[in-house]
């Protein structure tokens, strides 16, 4: 590939609708900046449970080629043109939800050779460049078997481009620090009578919750990036029911839309980071505030 910008960055993730919760304002941003911004997605989700009752009799192949059709939607709100699917599409089956007889499915994700499923992933990465990667952590954020089948899928794949010459200069895994969490969780409880949603969920609920100093970059997504994830989300309309700053999945119970998203650096040398505004603000001394800070030959194409 040729002509590449001078910013590439690579996510992977489970399953559509993953992306936009975890790191829509990040991938808005990167977009609109001019970084090329690919996204893998492991599976097409058919296994994930429907909200709204007109779509209800989705399920299995019908319900993959739908949440394809939607997570095409949430990338044209976030400017993104480059989304692929594992291998292709249908080539890695939902595994359904932890413990569950679908796990034993030779076709899922969670039976898939880690090996195997890396060596499409390097292919990507041979042919985007990335200089840096995000995923999940070992658990997979909240311990879903696609999750943590993404994670050893990536990290297995950054160790392959190693050994090709081409590895990431940086790998992040997406987190939440706990003091935001439970300040936007604080924020959620004192808005939720005005809100459709039945009762808020838990902080524990959340994937990547970790405590305060193991966060080492964070991207604030503005208005405009803010609002351009809150729209790709919705555009996940069978997994996700939004609300303003505050959305549900399937349990029905509210969730905060963070407009920060943050990052734990696992590889790769620290650029430089943040400051705190004058007069304080969220931003931490000692995050990065770019997640390409800190790599040679990086172009500004920021304006």
């Amino acid at each position: 590939m040729t002509d590449l910008p001078s910013r590439r960055l690579l996510l992977v993730h489970a399953h559509p609708d993953d992306e936009s919760i975890n790191n829509g304002a990040t991938m808005a941003r990167y977009a609109a900046e001019g970084a090329q911004v690919t996204l893998v997605t492991c599976t097409l989700g058919e296994r994930g449970e429907v909200i709204p009752p007109a779509l209800a009799h989705l399920t299995g192949a019908a319900l993959g080629a739908h949440r394809l059709r939607e997570l095409t939607a949430a990338m044209a709100e976030l400017g993104v043109t480059d989304f692929r699917r594992l291998g292709g599409d249908g080539r890695y089956a939902d595994s359904g939800m932890m413990g569950l007889p679908d796990n034993d499915d030779p076709a899922c994700f969670w039976q898939a050779d880690v090996d195997e499923a890396a060596g499409h992933l390097l292919r990507v990465i041979q042919e985007v460049r990335p200089q840096v990667l995000v995923t999940y952590d070992p658990d997979g954020g909240y311990g879903h078997p696609d999750h943590i089948q993404a994670h050893r899928v990536a990290m297995r794949a950054v160790e392959l481009a190693a050994d090709a010459g081409c590895a990431p200069a940086k790998v992040y895994w997406n987190r939440v620090p706990r003091t935001a969490g439970e300040d936007a969780f604080a924020r959620l409880r004192r808005e939720l009578p005005r809100l459709p949603f039945r009762e808020a969920a838990a902080l524990a609920d959340v994937p990547g919750v970790v405590d305060d100093e193991r966060i080492t970059a964070e991207i604030d997504g503005g208005d405009a990036y803010t609002a351009a994830k809150a729209a790709a989300m919705a555009a996940h309309a069978t997994q996700i029911e939004v609300h303003g700053d505050f959305f549900a999945l399937s349990n029905e119970l509210a969730q905060p839309v963070f407009r920060t998203e943050y990052y734990e650096l696992v590889r790769g040398e620290r650029g430089e980071t943040g400051v705190l505004p004058a007069g304080g603000g969220d931003r931490a001394s000692g995050r990065e505030t770019d997640l390409f800070a800190g790599i040679a030959g990086i172009a500004e194409e920021a304006s």
